[in-house]
């Protein structure tokens, strides 16, 4: 009975895509394309902006030669001036073909300790910094029918995480802002990415340890950092590719099917490996889930322990 329900499932996917036809997108070529990266003085940004060079990019830094215009602009505080930033860049290097939005910051804490000017503070720059880029370059590759945008997410942006509710939030936003844009932008040749990067060796990772609560630190602990060079290329890969979703690592494959949700898909194949993993993945995610609330209860076990010893000092 099982093989015959999991069979009619696959005929039915089959089905609703010779109904509704799923055409891949063709790779965007990077050899003389125009790439906009925000944030990309450093971390990820840097190493994405660096791979599509390589790759033949012009480049535009918003955050030295001929091939590589730098500007200085805050992306989360005016449309106005983020525009007319973006119109400099066109007049120099061309039309952009691939905007990359990476400009981003973290804090974590607990709900009840973080400022609420901060969590007003994240969705601006994790939020708005990416939306007045986006907004900026999506009417010229409409008319272009060509371009990527690529929405630099997190894990956190597909899992809440103790310390995260400021950031989480600002992550998980993009998500929903990316799954409109690509419903509207399709028909014209452009294509959306949203990455969730783990944590990564950058400067910005770097200054987040300082203040991050026990808690967050213990459950970062379970997965392994990257290198943001290797974030960087599997970014620029999907982004070419035209793939909805970036991911890395096993983990990141995971949560992707787990959250997949409504999000696109640009073959037949994705699909069906989100219908036959999806089980799977939800069990091996209530032990990973059981054991980021076992960290938790026991911090806060150690925590009023230590109490009374507090007091009496």
């Amino acid at each position: 009975m099982l093989l015959l329900a999991a069979a009619g499932l696959v005929a039915f996917v089959l089905l609703l895509y010779m109904v509704s036809p799923l055409i891949s997108p063709k790779p965007l070529a990077l050899p003389g394309a125009h790439v906009v990266v925000t944030g990309g003085s450093s971390g990820i940004g840097k190493c994405i902006a660096i791979e599509c060079y390589k790759q033949g990019a012009f480049i535009t830094l918003v955050a030295r030669n001929e091939v590589v215009l730098c500007i200085s602009v805050d992306v989360s505080q005016d449309y106005n001036q983020v525009e007319n930033v973006i119109k400099q860049a066109q007049e120099k290097l061309g039309p952009v073909d691939m905007l990359v939005n990476c400009a981003g910051t973290s804090i974590s804490g607990k709900f009840e300790d973080i400022e609420v000017g901060t969590f007003e503070r994240l969705i601006s720059i994790n939020y708005l910094g990416s939306v007045y880029p986006s907004r900026a370059v999506i009417t010229t590759m409409k008319e272009r029918r060509v371009g990527r945008i690529v929405f630099v997410s997190s894990q956190a942006g597909q899992l809440g995480i103790f310390g995260y509710t400021a950031y989480s939030a600002s992550k998980f936003a993009l998500r929903g802002l990316a799954e409109a844009l690509q419903m509207e932008v399709k028909p014209y040749n452009v294509y959306v990415t949203v990455a969730y990067p783990p944590d990564t060796d950058t400067p910005g990772y770097i200054e987040e340890n300082k203040t991050k609560p026990l808690e967050t630190h213990l459950i970062s602990e379970t997965t392994s950092i990257c290198k943001p060079e290797q974030v960087a290329k599997q970014i620029v890969k999907d982004a070419i590719q035209g793939n909805f979703s970036s991911s890395l690592g096993s983990d990141g494959y995971m949560l992707s099917a787990l959250t997949c949700g409504m999000a696109p898909v640009t073959s037949i194949t994705e699909g069906l490996q989100q219908i036959v993993t999806m089980g799977l993945f939800r069990t091996i995610a209530l032990f990973y889930l059981g054991s980021f609330d076992s960290i938790v209860r026991r911090c806060m076990v150690q925590k009023v322990k230590s109490e009374p010893t507090d007091k009496m000092a």
